[in-house]
């Protein structure tokens, strides 16, 4: 088992979007439409009519498809830079500043509390009993996260690279799967070994983990490979590098991947993690 990164560390990937947030917003992926079908499943409740809170709505990926779905939703973002990309192009959706270890929410103000790639930035033993404030009885706090198909040969083999570009760069294997959804751990090269991984830490830390069920969706993408690479250029591990460090990297990635793709065009595959949690 790895050590986690160390929390200067964490906080300054954090803050690594706000200078990112027209390349974030471009080219990571949305979610499809068979995650929030799912979410309501096993939430046991629509989206439809809901109170949503969207936290660390980030651009507002996830704010706009659970609005498409017919939920009443308010944005909570920490990021000056990441609020001021979503306010360009979401103005009228009500975005508040905060985090998710301190909503300035109202207690039992909503139906749903929703953190699309964004719960692993809180702590959960603040996060948590918070997300349950906020939450009305019968209320759902839902998690999900885009992660890498790692049964797919190449992507698999475009974690590995990734990894060993970063060892010696004082940053972990479990730093580097936090966030840009590779599971390097040993033992969780599977699709369902990395689900449990992840469930298993949602709630690190918090005295008496709360009753959760998870699923797995799959889906893809079929993009460009400088889309491609401006993605995995816009996550925190790659932000934090610095741009000399991220372009070498970047530009012998793309001549792998045209090895791979000679049309250029890039099918992207993820599986989405969701975690569901009731507040009783």
């Amino acid at each position: 088992m790895t050590t986690p990164p160390s929390s200067s560390s964490h906080t300054t990937r954090a803050h690594s979007f706000n200078t990112a947030a027209a390349q974030y917003a471009a080219n990571r992926p949305s979610y499809p439409p068979a995650l929030f079908t799912t979410l309501e499943d096993l939430a046991d409740r629509p989206l439809k009519g809901a109170k949503v809170v969207d936290v660390g709505a980030g651009t507002g990926i996830a704010t706009t498809l659970l609005h498409a779905r017919g939920a009443d939703v308010i944005a909570v973002e920490p990021g000056e830079g990441m609020a001021a990309e979503f306010r360009r192009t979401l103005p009228d959706i009500p975005l508040v500043r905060g985090t998710g270890d301190a909503l300035p929410l109202a207690t039992a103000s909503a139906d749903f509390l929703t953190y699309a790639q964004s719960w692993h930035w809180t702590t959960p033993a603040h996060s948590l009993p918070e997300a349950f404030r906020v939450l009305r009885p019968g209320g759902a706090l839902a998690l999900w996260w885009n992660t890498d198909a790692l049964d797919i040969p190449w992507i698999a083999a475009q974690a590995q690279r990734i990894e060993r570009y970063f060892e010696g760069a004082h940053l972990t294997k479990q730093g580097i799967a936090t966030e840009q959804g590779i599971a390097t751990e040993q033992g969780a090269a599977t699709k369902q070994s990395a689900a449990e991984l992840r469930t298993e830490r949602a709630f690190q830390g918090v005295p008496e983990p709360p009753f959760h069920t998870h699923r797995t969706v799959r889906w893809s993408r079929r993009v460009p490979v400088d889309t491609h690479l401006a993605n995995i250029g816009s996550h925190s591990i790659f932000l934090v590098l610095g741009k000399e460090g991220t372009e070498a990297f970047l530009a012998e990635e793309r001549a792998r991947l045209l090895e791979t793709f000679p049309d250029g065009q890039v099918e992207e595959v993820y599986d989405v993690l969701v975690i569901v949690a009731t507040r009783s």
